[in-house]
C-alpha cells in the first residue's frame, strides 16, 4: 500500500513539474504581442502627484502617451473634475508610434489637504481613458503671505 501512495505521490510530482515547465515558455512569447487594431493610447505614467505643495501654488504636469495601436489617435476633448484644473492636448492626429501629450495645470487657491483630480480623455479609441494628478496641499506660511 506505502509503494502505490508513493507511486501516486510521485507521479503528481513528476506530472506537477512539466506544467510548470510549459508555463514559462507560453509566458516569453507573450511580450512580442502585436499593437492593438485601430488607435490606442498608451501612458508613460496615469498618475502623477506633485507632494506637498502651498495653497495657492499653480502647478502643472505633461503626461506623455504613445500610440500603441495601428490607427491615429485623435483627442476629442478633454474633461477635469472641477475649475482649478485646465486640460490642453495634442490637437492633430497621432500616427501609430508616435507620441502625444495631454498637459493639466492645477491651481491651489481655495483647497486644503489630500487632493486627486481626475483627467478624462475622450477620443477614437472607443473607451475614455483617466489620468490623475495628486497634491497634498498645506497652507501658506504667514511670511509669504505678507510678502504678496
Amino acid at each position: 500500500m506505502k509503494k502505490l501512495i508513493l507511486s501516486f505521490a510521485m507521479a503528481a510530482l513528476v506530472a506537477g513539474g512539466a506544467v510548470a515547465q510549459q508555463g514559462p515558455a507560453k509566458q516569453t512569447a507573450a511580450p512580442q504581442a502585436q499593437a492593438k487594431s485601430g488607435p490606442a493610447i498608451t501612458f508613460e505614467a496615469t498618475e502623477h502627484n506633485f507632494g506637498d505643495i502651498a495653497q495657492g501654488d499653480v502647478v502643472e504636469h505633461t503626461f506623455t502617451f504613445t500610440n500603441t495601436g495601428t490607427q491615429p489617435v485623435v483627442i476629442d476633448r478633454v474633461d477635469v473634475t472641477c475649475g482649478c484644473t485646465s486640460p490642453a492636448w495634442t490637437k492633430e492626429a497621432v500616427m501609430p508610434g508616435k507620441t502625444g501629450i495631454v498637459k493639466a495645470k492645477y491651481n491651489s487657491a481655495g483647497r486644503m489637504g489630500q487632493q486627486k483630480k481626475a483627467i478624462t480623455i475622450h477620443s477614437n479609441t472607443g473607451e475614455p481613458t483617466y489620468v490623475y494628478i495628486v497634491a497634498n496641499i498645506k497652507e501658506k506660511p504667514a511670511s509669504a503671505a505678507k510678502a504678496q
